[in-house]
C-alpha cells in the first residue's frame, strides 16, 4: 500500500484525494475546518482529521508515523503559514512534496494590494459601503477603519466560531452575512445590490473558489474590486501534479479518476438496441439492469448487477471503484418515464453518458400504421394516473400499463366510462411472443395478454368543451341539493385548479362541483365528502355519466370523514352541517397552504364564515355575492326568475 498525506483546503485537494483513493493509494487527509472534513468524508476517505498536525514538527511526526512517501499540499493559495510548515517538514523527513497551485486570474481594472492591512489602508481614504469576502480570520483588520460599523459588511462561513468572532468585533445586524458557498454570479449581484456595496474586497481563489463570479458581479453592478494579491509561492498546476504523483507512486491516477457510466435505453426486446448502444455494452466492464434486460442485451461473460434502483446503483459503484466503464440498461427510451431521471441525480459525481432507445409509443404506433405526432403520452405503469380523463379529450392516447392486470383494469374502466373508444394493446413488444390486439374495451376485457403491456386508445369524438361549464340538466338530480351552473362555474374558476391538484368537495350533494373540479384536474384527484347515502349514490352516478373517474366518493360527516385522506391543495366547502370551523382546521392541519372556496346561502352561514376566517388568521382574498336570474317564457314575454343569492368567499393562509 502506498501512503500519501494530503493537506486539503480547496476543491483540488478533495479531487486529488478522491483520485488517489480510486487508484489504490492509502490517503490520509488533513483539513482546516469541520466543514472540510465532512465534505471529504462523503468521498469515502477513511482517515480525515481537522488540524495542521502542530506545525512543522507535528507534520514531520505524522509523515513518519503514517510512513508516507509523498505529501500533497493542496491548501488555499493564501494559507502561506501552513504551506511553509509543510515544506519544512518534507525537507526534514526527506519526503517528496507536491504543491498544487491554482492558476492566477487577470487583475485588469482592480485595485491590487499586498495584504488585508493594505486593503484597509486604501479603503479608509474612500467612500461607500465595503463588502468583505476574505473571511473571518482577518476580520479584526477592518475595525481599524474609523466608520467600519456603518461602512463594512463582512460575509463569512455560517459556523459558530466565525459568527462569534465577528460579533465580538462589532460586526452584527446588516453588517454580518453568514452563508456557505459556492456563490453564483446571481447571488453575488444580489448581495452587492442589497448592501449597496461600492467596493468588494476579495482574494484570488481561482475559478473553483468562485473568483470569476465575484468579478463579473462587480462589473455588472458597478462595484470596484480590491484584490489582496497572493503571497509568493511555487508549485504546479493540477494536471502536472497528477502526472508527478503517477510517476512517484507508480499508479494510473488519471485513468482511475475517469469513471464512465452510460445510461442506455435498450428499446424493444432482444433486437431493440441501437448499434451504438450495443458497442457501449460490449466495451463495458460492468452491466447493470433488471434481469430480463440483462438476458437480452448480450452481456455473456461480463460482470453484471441485477438492480434498477438509483440509490442502490450509486452505492454499489461507490463501494466497487474497480469498475471504470459501466453500462446501465433501461427499458424503452430513457426520456419517457424512465429510471434515467433519478440515476442522473444519483450519479452526479460520475462522467455520465446518455443513449436514447426506441420508445414503446413509436414502436406500437408503427405496428398500427399510424403517426404518433398527435398522440397524448401517459403512463399508468407504477403510478396512479387517470388515463380515461386523457382519453376523453384526446383523439389518440398512449399509455404504459402495469402488465395484464393494468390492461384489464384500463379496459374495464373504459367500458364503464367511454365504451365507444377503440383500444390497441401491445404485449411483450420486440420479444418472440410479441402480440398486438385491437377492439372495443369490452372485447379486450378477457384477452390473453403478457406482462409487458402498452396501449393506444383512439377516441373518434373527443370532448373539447370547457370543463368548467356543465349544464345543470346533464346531472342526475334526485332530492340532493346542487350548486347551480353559474355559481358552480364561478366557484370552480376561483379555486384556480391545476392539472394535478388534489381537491376536496365538502358537502358534495349531487357531486356537480366534484365533477367540474375533476374535469379541470384530470391528472389529480377529487374527494367528494358527503354524509347522506342517497346523495353519495347520486355522485357515483354523475361521475360515470360525465366521465370523471378521478372522483372518489367519501361517505361520512366532515371533518371526521376527511382525516385519513391525502393532503389537499384545494378545497370547496358547499355544506358544513355546522362544523365549518372544525373542517377548516382539519384542512389547514393537512396543508397550511390549501386554497379554499366557501359558499354561503344564508346570512348566518356567511357570518360564521367571516368568524372562522378571522379566528384562523386567514386571508380573505375576496367575497362575492352572486345574484342570478334566468328568463322564462310567459306567452309572448320573458320574465326573469331569480335564484337565491350565493356568497362566494375565496380564502387562503
Amino acid at each position: 500500500m502506498k501512503d500519501v498525506l494530503v493537506f486539503s483546503g480547496t476543491t483540488e485537494g478533495r479531487s486529488i484525494s478522491r483520485m488517489l483513493k480510486a487508484a489504490g493509494a492509502a490517503v490520509h487527509v488533513r483539513v482546516a475546518t469541520g466543514y472540510g472534513a465532512e465534505a471529504m468524508s462523503g468521498d469515502g476517505i477513511d482517515d480525515v482529521q481537522v488540524g495542521s498536525c502542530g506545525g512543522a514538527e507535528g507534520i514531520a511526526r505524522e509523515i513518519r508515523t503514517k510512513g508516507c512517501s509523498v505529501v500533497v499540499d493542496a491548501t488555499h493559495p493564501y494559507a502561506s503559514v501552513i504551506s511553509e510548515h509543510i515544506r519544512q517538514a518534507c525537507e526534514e523527513t526527506g519526503t517528496e512534496l507536491v504543491r498544487i497551485l491554482r492558476d492566477a486570474s487577470s487583475q485588469d481594472g482592480m485595485v491590487v494590494v499586498g495584504s488585508v492591512k493594505e486593503a484597509v489602508e486604501f479603503l479608509t481614504g474612500t467612500e461607500g459601503t465595503v463588502l468583505v469576502t476574505t473571511g473571518s480570520k482577518e476580520a479584526e483588520e477592518y475595525t481599524r477603519m474609523p466608520d467600519y460599523k456603518s461602512r463594512v459588511v463582512i460575509r463569512v462561513l455560517s459556523t459558530l466560531q466565525s459568527v462569534e468572532k465577528c460579533a465580538s468585533l462589532g460586526f452584527e445586524g446588516k453588517g454580518l452575512v453568514c452563508a456557505q458557498g459556492p456563490f453564483t454570479e446571481e447571488s453575488n449581484i444580489a448581495l452587492i445590490n442589497q448592501t449597496g456595496a461600492r467596493w468588494v474586497v476579495t482574494k484570488d481563489s481561482g475559478p473553483s473558489g468562485g473568483f470569476p463570479e465575484k468579478v463579473s458581479a462587480a462589473e455588472k453592478t458597478g462595484a470596484r474590486i480590491v484584490l489582496v494579491a497572493r503571497p509568493p509561492d511555487s508549485g504546479m498546476g493540477f494536471a502536472e501534479a497528477v502526472r508527478r504523483l503517477e510517476e512517484t507512486l507508480g499508479l494510473e491516477i488519471a485513468d482511475a479518476c475517469r469513471r464512465r457510466v452510460s445510461l442506455i435505453g435498450i428499446g424493444m426486446g432482444e433486437d431493440g438496441m441501437t448499434v451504438r448502444s450495443s458497442k457501449i455494452v460490449e466495451r463495458a466492464d460492468l452491466v447493470i439492469g433488471a434481469e430480463r434486460m440483462l438476458r437480452t442485451a448480450g452481456v455473456s461473460g461480463k460482470d453484471t448487477l441485477v438492480e434498477y434502483r438509483a440509490a442502490e446503483i450509486a452505492e454499489y459503484l461507490e463501494n466497487n471503484p474497480g469498475y471504470r466503464d459501466v453500462a446501465v440498461l433501461l427499458s424503452g427510451d430513457i426520456g419517457f418515464y424512465s429510471g434515467a431521471k433519478k440515476l442522473l441525480e444519483a450519479l452526479k459525481g460520475y462522467d455520465v453518458d446518455v443513449e436514447c432507445g426506441i420508445s414503446t409509443v413509436a414502436y406500437l404506433c408503427s405496428k398500427m400504421g399510424v403517426p404518433w405526432q398527435d398522440v397524448r403520452l401517459t403512463s399508468a405503469h407504477g403510478r396512479d394516473f387517470n388515463v380515461t380523463g386523457s382519453v376523453r379529450t384526446s383523439r389518440r392516447t398512449f399509455a404504459l400499463l402495469n402488465g395484464r392486470a393494468g390492461a384489464r383494469a384500463l379496459c374495464q374502466e373504459l367500458d364503464e366510462y367511454l365504451p365507444g373508444v377503440r383500444v390497441t394493446i401491445g404485449q411483450n413488444l420486440g420479444y418472440p411472443d410479441e402480440k398486438v390486439v385491437s377492439g372495443s374495451p369490452k372485447e379486450l376485457l378477457d384477452a390473453e395478454l403478457g406482462e409487458l403491456c402498452a396501449a393506444v386508445i383512439e377516441n373518434p369524438s373527443p370532448d373539447d368543451s370547457c370543463p368548467v361549464w356543465i349544464p345543470d340538466e346533464d346531472f342526475t338530480r334526485g332530492d340532493a341539493p346542487m350548486t347551480k351552473s353559474d355559481v358552480r362555474s364561478l366557484s370552480v374558476a376561483k379555486l384556480r385548479l391545476s392539472p394535478g391538484s388534489i381537491a376536496y368537495d365538502v358537502g358534495a350533494g349531487t357531486g356537480s362541483v366534484s365533477v367540474a373540479m375533476a374535469l379541470c384536474c384530470p391528472e389529480g384527484k377529487v374527494y367528494a365528502i358527503e354524509k347522506e347515502e342517497a346523495a353519495a349514490d347520486l355522485i357515483e352516478i354523475n361521475k360515470r355519466k360525465l366521465c370523471a373517474p378521478n372522483v372518489e366518493v367519501i361517505r361520512g360527516l366532515a371533518p371526521d370523514a376527511m382525516r385519513d385522506l391525502p393532503a389537499p391543495t384545494h378545497a370547496f366547502i358547499g355544506g358544513s352541517s355546522g362544523n365549518l370551523k372544525e373542517i377548516v382546521d382539519c384542512l389547514l392541519d393537512k396543508n397550511p397552504d390549501v386554497r379554499m372556496v366557501i359558499n354561503s346561502v344564508t346570512i348566518e352561514t356567511l357570518s360564521e364564515t367571516m368568524d372562522v376566517i378571522r379566528e384562523a388568521g386567514l386571508v380573505e382574498e375576496e367575497t362575492v355575492c352572486v345574484n342570478v336570474s334566468k328568463a322564462r317564457r310567459a306567452g309572448r314575454y320573458h320574465l326573469m326568475t331569480a335564484q337565491n343569492p350565493v356568497y362566494i368567499s375565496v380564502v387562503r393562509r
